[in-house]
């Protein structure tokens, strides 16, 4: 099909023109329009990431998870292909960065016995952990539980990102979509998910205040921590550790209800 015949078309009869010919012109024009969306995805992962992940790297790891998300987009399914694009961007760069082991063994290791601790410490306490308890529970100071807050902090965005699996290995739902939109759940969605997604959003609900506001800042309102410091008058670094005591709840609670649905 000619340029001047494509500029003539709406987005929407586009979509469905590629469906039916999977004309290379309009993948293509797709692609140049939102290239765009992986150097922001990439941006939002590099936060927090450590030096030896490169920004460019990010980019090169986005680009499949927009060729992906260009072949697989059904208009009647999804809303807005901006939307959708993101979490296969997101999904793609992540799954690059797990392949390539970039969190040192000694970090993953700390956090998954922070991870542990919090786990146990609220089952026994049946509300959420303090601060003071966590670290009394480490046998460290709340100053050095802090500041192992920020070590890990690279590491506690990548968990918010993993998937339960609902039966067939393509059918997925990351802990995020939970979290992206906590009210306004697809009503289309099938049963297995909302029943999910029902979880999540419950594990969310129980988080304390300030950590539950971090989450909805961040993953459904776009901003960034600076942004999220201003809002919540606290400290860049004071916010990374929010964000991370609270991936490291949530994984601990959806860990735990998981089994009661399964």
């Amino acid at each position: 099909m000619g340029d001047q015949l494509l500029e003539e078309k709406t987005e929407a009869e586009l979509w469905e023109l590629y469906r039916n010919t999977r004309d290379p012109k309009i993948r293509d024009r797709f692609i140049e329009q939102y290239s765009p969306l992986v150097k922001y995805v990439a941006g939002k992962v590099a936060i927090g990431m450590p030096q030896n992940v490169e920004f460019d790297d990010l980019v090169g790891f986005g680009v499949f998870g927009l060729f992906d998300a260009i072949e697989k987009f059904d208009p009647e399914k999804h809303v807005k292909f901006k939307t959708y694009a993101v979490t296969r961007i997101r999904g793609a760069i992540y799954d690059e960065l797990r392949s390539i082991d970039w969190v040192p063994r000694s970090v993953r290791q700390k956090a998954r016995e922070i991870e542990e601790t919090i786990h146990r410490l609220e089952a026994s306490l049946g509300r959420a952990a303090s601060d003071k308890e966590i670290a009394d529970e480490l046998g460290i100071s709340v100053g050095d539980f802090q500041k192992l807050m920020l070590k890990i902090s690279g590491t506690s965005v990548l968990s918010l990102n993993d998937v339960w699996y609902t039966g067939d290995e393509n059918d997925t739902v990351a802990i995020v979509d939970g979290i992206e939109s906590p009210q306004s759940l697809n009503p289309d969605i099938i049963i297995e998910k909302e029943e999910i997604r029902r979880v999540i959003v419950q594990a969310i609900s129980e988080l304390p205040e300030k950590e539950k506001k971090v989450l909805v800042l961040y993953y459904y309102e776009d901003l960034t921590l600076k942004e999220i410091g201003k809002v919540l008058d606290v400290t860049e670094s004071r916010v990374s550790q929010l964000h991370t005591k609270a991936i490291m709840r949530l994984r601990s609670k959806l860990t735990n209800m998981k089994k009661g649905i399964y």
